[in-house]
């Protein structure tokens, strides 16, 4: 095998695909990266088991070959090559050394065999439906900060991804919950999605495609089965294992009868939430909001720093009521109000809260609150 290729295109490629190999790996062939030449086109693929990244970029190939070498020192290698070097890469057949020439400078890797590397992409995806790279972006964004990090109830480790009736609408919708808090958005389901099953799509998969449609404004192609789903975004290919549980009936906490409405300037509110939170402890992190007609009292209480206080002028005219909630939380979720008034619907001091974008549909979030 003999390939040239830029270090601009290798770098691109290389930098989306050893993302996925896990630096610590007791299997030796999941540390290295696949790579296969053929025809002017050079294919890198790499995996840990539950993921799988394919990626292809042009280079002159004579003649082709695969190999599979170590992921994150090529990657270091060619990153540190200077900018526009003509990178050539090697291997005969009876050495198991692959050589990476660029100007002089000479590097020689360790290759492991390709017939040992795992597939993932077999098995059929019966499911398939496109998708602009910014709807997929609002779906993932809106929703990624409630995923689940506690191990133990692994079903939450993911976004639950399924289609949902709205009335005569049938609508593609993303949840997310922590038990703390909730995010829901959706968009109207694209051709193809009708009878897909409901998945949860696990949290490194959704970290990955977040980055690689980043700056994509394409479109996503998005193949699932029960245990498998894969994005095809431009030339990259990612292929990911599905989190085998069961996702909670999350309809069952989203309140339909609070009927305490408060309207509020997102800026002011997030300015003002994250002002108070500065007193507040690491382990508490509770903000009171007390509410009476036209007016929010925001405070927090550390008996170990001191104590603050902010008054905001708002929309609301029901009864009086005093409720706690964690501020990171409450950030979180004011971080992703697109308008410029927040809506909370609340109900008593001990019930979930519902929080809209008072001018963008499609998106609701549910928080539980904390004694204060």
């Amino acid at each position: 095998m003999k390939v040239t290729v830029e270090r601009a295109e290798l770098l691109k490629s290389l930098s989306h695909v050893h993302r996925v190999v896990e630096r610590r790996n007791t299997i030796p062939i999941l540390a290295n990266v696949l790579i296969r030449a053929d025809r002017s086109k050079l294919a890198f693929k790499a995996t840990d088991l539950d993921l799988e990244v394919l990626e292809t970029t042009a280079a002159e190939v004579s003649p082709g070959g695969v190999t599979t070498v170590p992921a994150h020192m090529l990657y270091d290698i060619v990153r540190k090559l200077p900018e526009g070097a003509q990178i050539v890469l090697e291997a005969t057949g009876d050495r198991a050394v692959l050589s990476v020439r660029a100007g002089r400078s000479r590097f020689s890797l360790q290759t492991l065999p390709d017939s040992d590397f795992p597939d993932l992409t077999t098995g059929e995806m019966p499911h398939t439906f496109v998708l602009g790279a910014a709807e997929l972006k609002r779906l993932i964004e809106k929703t990624q900060f409630a995923i689940s990090t506690e191990e133990t109830r692994y079903y939450l480790n993911g976004i639950y991804l399924h289609t949902a009736s709205a009335g005569n609408s049938l609508m593609l919708r993303a949840v997310a919950t922590d038990g703390h808090r909730l995010a829901q958005v959706e968009l109207p389901a694209p051709s193809g999605a009708e009878g897909m099953p409901g998945i949860i799509v696990p949290r490194k998969t959704v970290g990955e495609v977040q980055r690689l449609i980043e700056d994509n404004n394409g479109e996503v192609t998005i193949e699932l089965s029960q245990s498998k789903i894969r994005f095809t975004i431009g030339d990259v290919v990612l292929t990911s294992k599905l989190i085998d549980g069961t996702f909670p009936e999350y309809g069952r906490v989203i309140p339909t009868g609070n009927d305490k409405q408060l309207e509020v300037d997102k800026r002011a509110f997030e300015a003002a939430v994250d002002r108070v939170s500065t007193i507040s402890s690491e382990r508490g992190r509770a903000v009171k909001l007390s509410l009476t007609s036209g007016r929010l009292v925001l405070s927090v209480t550390n008996p170990d720093s001191g104590s603050a206080t902010e008054e905001l002028e708002v929309a609301y005219e029901s009864d009086p009521i005093d409720i706690g909630f964690n501020s990171r939380y409450l950030l979180d979720i004011a971080a992703q109000i697109e308008g410029e008034a927040a809506v909370l619907k609340l109900a008593d001091p001990g019930s979930p809260t519902l929080i809209q974008d008072k001018d963008s549909k499609g998106a609701l979030y549910v928080l539980m609150p904390m004694r204060v």
